[in-house]
């Protein structure tokens, strides 16, 4: 469960993709809401890198909190339950109760096992977007045919575009990510280093 819920936090942040779309064919409101998206994508996932808090709520029966950092291909977690560190090459996740950090390779986690049903697919939807008392709301739903997301919700500042809540729907199932604390830059490569030294009496168990 851990697992599924850091691959869902993931792909409700990269859902704030670049989307290539057919200009023609686009109302002004899916314009808008695409650029918008663009936009709230770079502060995120731009080289300056970002950070911000989490709180995850799966209609009520599954709730957790935590941080991320990101730069570029590097990421750190630091969950209620689980912490993780991506240096783009290796993932040390940390297993607190049984003292253990196993090693993944990045490029092949064995871990993310569920990374594929939560796969986002910007064509897949159809994008509008509409005023909301705290922002402005992102609205995608599922084209027809389409598999897995059914629709997306993301709200957003109404000036700077910074991303404040998400909810997604896979089945009947609405997930929930509250944004706080969030900034854009000021990431160094050392705030998202592994700290091998705070975990050297942890066994190491390597899975790549």
């Amino acid at each position: 469960m851990r697992n599924r819920i850091i691959i869902a936090v993931l792909l409700l942040l990269s859902m704030l993709v670049s989307v290539q779309a057919q200009q023609a064919q686009e109302t002004p409101n899916e314009r808008q809401a695409k650029r918008i998206f663009n936009q709230a994508y770079q502060q995120v996932f731009g080289e300056q890198g970002a950070t911000l808090r989490y709180d995850v709520n799966i209609t009520g029966i599954y709730k957790t909190w935590g941080n991320i950092w990101y730069k570029g291909k590097k990421s750190k977690f630091v969950d209620a339950k689980m912490n993780s560190w991506n240096d783009g090459t290796t993932v040390y996740t940390i297993k607190k109760k049984k003292k253990e950090v196993e090693i993944h390779d990045a490029k092949n986690n064995k871990s993310d096992k569920y990374s594929s049903k939560f796969k986002f697919v910007p064509e897949n939807f159809d994008y509008s977007i509409a005023n909301d008392e705290e922002g402005l709301m992102l609205i995608l739903k599922a084209k027809k045919g389409a598999k897995g997301i059914k629709e997306i919700h993301a709200l957003v500042k109404r000036q700077t575009y910074e991303p404040i809540r998400v909810r997604i729907k896979i089945a009947f199932i609405w997930t929930t990510i509250k944004i706080s604390n969030f900034k854009s830059g000021g990431i160094t490569d050392e705030m998202l280093r592994f700290p091998r030294e705070q975990y050297k009496d942890y066994k190491f168990v390597d899975k790549r």
